[in-house]
């Protein structure tokens, strides 16, 4: 009798070549399902998250670069500072303002709008930026705001600081809407804080070096809280300033200081004359001169 060997075989058994590629195709797919179905939950994930952030109202704000400043330099232009002040709006103390030309080799990291920052983020920042780069920072006094105004204060403190800087500029970035009479070439930019990272660094530079002032007219003049609100007009600065009056550190022509000293010194405070007011005006009419009409003219 002669038997079918071929009966005994598998009748789907396959050849090791086959076998080893039908695994590794197998692995390969498991692998690519499983990526994808990573990176589809990565995805859901990050898309969820950001729906939170969206329902909680945050808005993700990009950091300063150093974008502008490096066009410049593949143009050839170099030093390029930035420059921006601290302490407009408060009814006290000084207008702090900073210009740094930041070294391309040794920026800092965590450079930021100093609005963003906590008080110990702003600290450390500081040293890294006065150990790498080259900075100026000049304050103008109470008195100077007093009679120039508050913007033309600033103005002169932002120019000061570029004029201060050891390496003369040649270009300057500058925050807000007002140029700089400057020798070199001036550009203003709108929000430039949250924008160039050189005005950012400045940023820092000014209002760590103004808030160390307050503290230190805090101690000064006790009562205020200098060294809490550093001269804002928060709720507390506002009472303080009903109930003791205005200090020699505040601004005297800033309205709420202003209620203050006619409050507590109204024999400093000189009238305004009402403008719509009528006054008794003494008319001396001379004695009329009769003209003869037939006379000839």
């Amino acid at each position: 009798m002669i038997r079918d060997k071929s009966a005994n075989k598998p009748a789907n058994k396959a050849t090791p070549q086959k076998s080893a590629k039908a695994t590794a195709g197998k692995a390969s797919a498991g692998k690519a399902s499983i990526d994808e179905a990573s990176i589809d939950k990565a995805s859901a994930g990050k898309v969820a998250a950001d729906k939170v952030a969206a329902d909680k109202g945050i808005i993700a704000v990009a950091a300063p670069s150093f974008r502008r400043e490096r066009a410049l330099i593949k143009r050839g232009v170099w030093p390029v500072a930035g420059c921006d002040e601290a302490g407009r709006g408060p009814l006290a103390g000084p207008v702090v303002a900073a210009a740094v030309i930041l070294d391309p080799a040794r920026i800092p990291r965590g450079i930021d709008d100093s609005k963003r920052l906590t008080a110990q983020e702003r600290e450390k920042l500081f040293d890294k930026i006065c150990a790498t780069a080259q900075v100026s920072v000049v304050v103008a006094s109470r008195s100077r705001i007093d009679r120039d105004n508050i913007l033309r204060a600033s103005l002169w403190a932002l120019k000061r600081a570029v004029v201060a800087l050891p390496e003369a500029p040649r270009h300057v970035f500058v925050d807000g809407r007002d140029r700089l009479d400057t020798s070199c070439d001036c550009e203003a930019v709108i929000g430039g804080d949250g924008i160039v990272l050189s005005i950012a660094a400045a940023s820092i530079i000014a209002k760590v070096t103004r808030d160390r002032l307050m503290c230190a007219l805090a101690q000064d003049c006790p009562g205020y809280g200098f060294e809490q609100h550093k001269g804002y007009a928060v709720p507390e600065h506002l009472d303080a300033l009903d109930r003791l009056g205005p200090s020699v550190h505040h601004r005297t022509f800033f309205a709420p200081v202003a209620a203050a000293r006619a409050k507590h010194m109204p024999w400093t405070v000189e009238p305004v004359p009402d403008l719509f007011s009528v006054t008794e005006v003494d008319v001396q009419v001379e004695a009329a001169v009769e003209i003869d009409a037939s006379a000839s003219l």
